[in-house]
């Protein structure tokens, strides 16, 4: 009877850690209604989940004491003493969590939901302090138990309460974008072409000293002679909302793509957009109890650069960029992450019957032939990534599926279409550093880590450097084919530095003990600008959202008022920016 007993007040306990780990999850989707009958199973999918783990180690910390007491006492069912302890620290769990959320996710929700958020951090803080108030006082009285739990259960219903109402019942989603009509702007002045070289997880902390000692020179050449600065990224950092960050100029509040997925609990329609940080919400994910869904260009509620610059008769290319799946028309050409990345043989058949990979798709045959090609190329990237990727195929056999194969031949299909279909804006995509940098930061940087034998030093200590090595060459080539008035924008949309000791723990645990780097916590990515009408130099801090207004101004073409970047024309020489004032529009799209 006594364990049962025990376990009633863990239940208890375990469904309070639940509902504020539901409550977090629900101000991180604003955009879910309240009212639907179908929120039932996502409130309770979480709260079940947390529920019972947190009964668990509250039941765990009861027995515990129970060891080491010197006088054993049975609770009773539901226990004055264990349930202010058990809510008091739920509550104050549930601040700190919030907390650090909005901290990290504060532009990502946008002005509204974050304010809405924050009013109800500040009510659980302050129903914290009482709750904590009222669990010191009850360890004292020997009278009026009953009024001290009255108020412990009204402090602890506010908790709850207050931050719903704050919430509120949930807002409508965004509506699609249509395009705004452009009118009275006068024909686009400058024919100079952008290339835009993307980089996943490339830090400048991992460039500058390779650079500065000869082992990446184009990269020297690049912070030589061009302009650099550090760009703050988002959270989640995940490449699907970062680059669309980058390709509107807007954060995810108005574009829509706050994550790589949206995740779904089996039988409901509701789908979440984010999952909150710190409570290790991804287990949800790998025990599958949230299926995935992967988000595409239909999902994405402003209009992208390429689309926006074809609308102005320029001419785009565009390859693997993240969210361009299902390809639409464009002035120009796109290679959707769909192709590169879920390319095999009995893929490709398919994609003859699906929406476009590629547009136009008379494409298709053409860039899966410069895919095959490239395959050897894949190969000889970095030998030693066949520790994480396996042996790469022979010539003219589709490679695999993962991100070196997909450089290769991104870099294959660039080099085809650039002689076929030239484009004034291209920007192609190579996310191999950031899959490398996973699995060998560590050998890169063996002091952050302190386990790192010689011998495995001495063998893979050299693999993410050569990678930077491939991509150097991609750099150069693409400076040797610039034009007097062309520009060059690399542009990370993320760093990468060393996981944490408790996430290797934890991925350990998981079964992924290889796993070394991280970019979880945000780490800026880099924009470098290179070209005539550059002026050289280190500029301050921007961010990811500064990238398209940067491009609008470069070929003399407004900036609309409702992006949350700006034009930074601090990259460029006097003499470039004297000529060309900055002009504005209020939208591009509605």
């Amino acid at each position: 009877m006594q364990y049962l007993r025990m376990l009633t007040n863990s239940l208890v306990g375990g469904t309070l850690v639940g509902a504020y780990i539901t409550l977090l999850v629900l101000q991180l989707n604003p955009g879910i209604r309240l009212d639907s009958v179908a929120i039932a199973r996502v409130v309770l999918a979480w709260w079940a989940f947390y529920g019972i783990h947190a009964t668990v180690f509250f039941y765990g910390l009861i027995v515990f004491r129970q060891l080491l007491a010197i006088e054993v006492r049975s609770p009773g069912w539901i226990s004055l003493r264990l349930l202010a302890a058990f809510g008091t620290f739920a509550v104050w769990l549930a601040a700190g969590v919030t907390w650090l959320n909005l901290r990290g996710f504060h532009s990502v929700l946008g002005p509204d939901a974050a304010a809405r958020m924050a009013s109800g951090a500040t009510a659980l803080t302050v129903c914290a302090v009482l709750c904590t108030a009222i669990a010191l006082l009850q360890l004292t009285l020997e009278r009026g138990r009953g009024i001290a739990a009255t108020m412990f259960a009204t402090f602890m219903a506010t908790s709850f309460v207050v931050p719903l109402v704050f919430r509120g019942v949930g807002s409508e989603p965004l509506k699609p974008w249509s395009a705004q009509p452009i009118t009275n702007i006068a024909a686009v002045p400058s024919r100079a072409r952008v290339t835009m070289l993307l980089l996943d997880g490339a830090s400048l902390d991992f460039i500058a000293p390779a650079a500065a000692s000869g082992r990446v020179p184009n990269f020297g050449r690049l912070l030589e002679q061009g302009a650099a600065m550090h760009l703050a990224t988002l959270r989640p950092t995940q490449p699907a909302p970062v680059w669309t960050a980058v390709a509107t100029g807007k954060l995810p509040y108005k574009t829509s793509v706050y994550s790589a997925a949206r995740y779904r609990v089996s039988g409901s329609s509701v789908r979440l957009d984010l999952l909150p940080d710190f409570c290790f919400a991804q287990a949800i994910v790998r025990f599958g109890l949230l299926a995935e869904e992967t988000t595409t260009a239909d999902a994405v509620r402003a209009r992208p650069l390429w689309e926006l610059l074809g609308s102005f008769g320029i001419a785009t290319g565009v390859i693997d960029w993240p969210v361009t799946y299902p390809a639409r028309a464009q002035n120009g050409y796109l290679i959707s992450d769909q192709f590169l990345h879920r390319s095999d043989r009995s893929a490709y058949i398919a994609f003859r019957d699906e929406p476009p990979v590629v547009w136009p798709p008379e494409l298709l045959d053409q860039v899966q032939g410069a895919r095959v090609r490239a395959a050897p190329e894949a190969a000889s990237v970095a030998l030693t990534a066949e520790r994480l990727f396996g042996a790469q195929p022979g010539e003219g056999v589709p490679a695999p599926v993962n991100p070196v194969a997909a450089d290769a031949a991104a870099e294959q299909i660039a080099s085809d279409l650039d002689g076929s279909r030239p484009a004034q804006f291209t920007a192609v995509r190579y996310p191999g550093i950031d899959a490398v940098g996973h699995y060998y930061l560590r050998y890169a940087m063996p002091r952050a880590f302190g386990d790192v034998s010689d011998a495995e030093r001495d063998r893979f200590g050299r693999v993410l450097e050569q990678y930077y090595t491939y991509i150097d060459r991609i750099v150069g080539k693409a400076m040797s084919a610039l034009g007097p008035d062309d520009l060059l924008l690399v542009v990370s949309g993320f760093g990468m530095e060393p996981l944490s000791f408790s996430k290797r723990l934890l991925e350990r645990v998981a079964g992924d003990a290889d796993l070394s780097g991280s970019h979880e916590a945000a780490p800026d990515g880099f924009l470098i600008a290179f070209g005539r009408g550059v002026a050289k130099g280190t500029r301050p801090r921007a961010s990811v959202v500064d990238v398209a207004p940067t491009v609008l101004y470069f070929l003399g073409l407004p900036v609309a008022r409702d992006m949350d970047g700006y034009a930074r024309t601090d990259i460029f020489a006097p003499s470039f920016t004297e000529q060309r004032p900055i002009t504005f529009i209020p939208y591009y799209d509605r």
